[in-house]
């Protein structure tokens, strides 16, 4: 069910609960309103009872026989004001009271018609009548008695299903909207969740979507999105694939063929001109094929090592002592190359689990690249410090050099790239960024033309147990 449909079920259950306590309070309202009609009745029917009882008293304290006529007007005028509100006077104490009343009034009118017509005086009579009105008196008092308590019940009852009815109301609406206000903080932390999965690269979906709601359609949304981009990205790396392929066999091909075509020439040379020759210049001729030998054995050891890196032999080891080991071994090129060294090592770093032999290999070939890119000198600057993510050690290596343009960092790691054209294999860098993901670790490069070249390593550290 969409949430809009939830909100407006929940909406109209609010509403219909209050529409029946409106009706509750109708209906109460109404009764009340016919019993206070009946109190104001009764009060006038008690008033009417009273001077009914004074003129009974006067006549049996005086004899006054005006009194029982007096007695006789008001009981007629009594039923006849009750009997034009009777409607009112049943819908209040019901059809049965209202007779009984009735026969109250004609039993004290009969009495009282009875003693006035008896000549001498009737001590039964007397009492009949004392009796009769006193029972007219008593009943009506108990009746009016009766409605105001059912009036003050009703109050209370009222008061009662209000309170509780609108805390019915105030319980709902919350329960609803912390109901609806979680479904949506769970949909919304499952899609964030999914999100961020895909932005990391890992195309995965939700699966046993319950919802089926605008954040279930959503979630559907995401997955088919996600199966598109993990259909996408097979289709890159495959493309990548192929590209890297060809690069890697043209370049293999350039290599290998300035090498041989340079063989080629010197054997052609070596064959004329032989009788010629002198021993030292036979020598010269095999010392140039033999160069060029040990140049095409380079490129297939470089090619080895980018196919097929070693396996590292991870141990624990202090980076700033890698670092340093490693100005050892370049110092002399740095000395000859006019190129000042600014160290900022951080102390106390924690331990890395690495290959020393292969960082050391990797950061020998970023302080050489750095070197050629500072050809009338410069500064090289190398630093160590704790990584902006949690569980790495960072190293920088940057140089005062001519820089890379734009267009070339974003191959810059790609097999056979070279900024420095037939002067290197542009096997280097990618050797190197194979190495460091051997490690588990990250590299990146930055780079401004005129400005210089900065590249950064992190490196996992060694945890207990590694």
């Amino acid at each position: 069910m969409k949430i809009e449909h939830k909100i407006i079920l929940s909406n109209i259950f609010n509403v219909a609960l209050i529409v029946l306590i409106g009706l509750f309070a109708f209906q109460n309202l109404n009764i009340m309103l016919t019993k206070l009609r009946f109190m104001e009745i009764a009060d006038d029917l008690n008033a009417s009872f009273l001077e009914m009882r004074l003129s009974e008293k006067n006549f049996f304290l005086y004899r006054d026989e005006t009194a029982l006529s007096d007695i006789r007007e008001k009981i007629d005028r009594t039923m006849e004001s009750i009997g034009s509100v009777k409607n009112d006077v049943v819908r209040a104490v019901g059809e049965k009271n209202f007779e009984m009343l009735n026969l109250h009034l004609k039993n004290y009118s009969r009495v009282v018609e009875e003693m006035r017509k008896s000549v001498n005086r009737n001590l039964q009579l007397e009492i009949k009548i004392r009796t009769e009105g006193k029972k007219l008196k008593e009943f009506s008092e108990n009746i009016t008695r009766l409605e105001r308590t059912e009036v003050n019940d009703i109050i209370a009852n009222s008061k009662k299903v209000l309170f509780y009815s609108f805390g019915a109301i105030f319980l709902s609406a919350v329960l609803v909207s912390h109901f609806i206000s979680q479904k949506i903080l769970r949909s919304l932390r499952e899609i964030e969740s999914l999100a961020i999965s895909i932005s990391e690269g890992n195309f995965r979906k939700i699966e046993n979507i319950k919802s089926r709601d605008e954040f279930g359609s959503v979630i559907n949304a995401i997955n088919f999105m996600s199966d598109e981009l993990s259909h996408r990205e097979e289709q890159i790396v495959q493309s990548k694939k192929l590209a890297s392929i060809g690069i890697l066999t043209a370049g293999v091909a350039h290599e290998l063929t300035n090498p041989l075509n340079n063989i080629s020439m010197i054997a052609q040379t070596y064959t004329e001109l032989y009788d010629k020759l002198s021993n030292e210049d036979r020598i010269d001729f095999m010392n140039r094929v033999e160069k060029e030998a040990d140049r095409i054995k380079e490129i297939v050891r470089n090619l080895l090592d980018f196919s097929k890196p070693k396996e590292a032999n991870l141990n624990e080891a202090d980076i700033n002592d890698v670092i340093k080991k490693t100005l050892r071994l370049v110092q002399n090129m740095l000395d000859i190359s006019n190129i000042e060294t600014k160290l900022n090592l951080k102390e106390w770093l924690p331990h890395v689990l690495i290959d020393e032999h292969q960082i050391v290999q990797v950061l020998v070939n970023l302080i050489t690249n750095a070197v050629h890119a500072m050809t009338g000198g410069g500064l090289l600057f190398i630093r160590s410090k704790e990584g902006s993510n949690n569980g790495f050690v960072e190293i920088t290596v940057a140089d005062t050099g001519k820089g890379i343009p734009p267009e070339f960092l974003p191959h810059i790691f790609d097999p056979f790239f070279s900024t420095k054209g037939d002067k290197g294999t542009g096997l280097g860098l990618s050797v190197s960024y194979g190495i460091i993901k051997n490690h588990k670790g990250n590299i990146r490069v930055e780079s401004k033309v005129g400005v210089g070249t900065t590249f950064t390593i992190e490196l996992p550290i060694a945890h207990k147990g590694d």
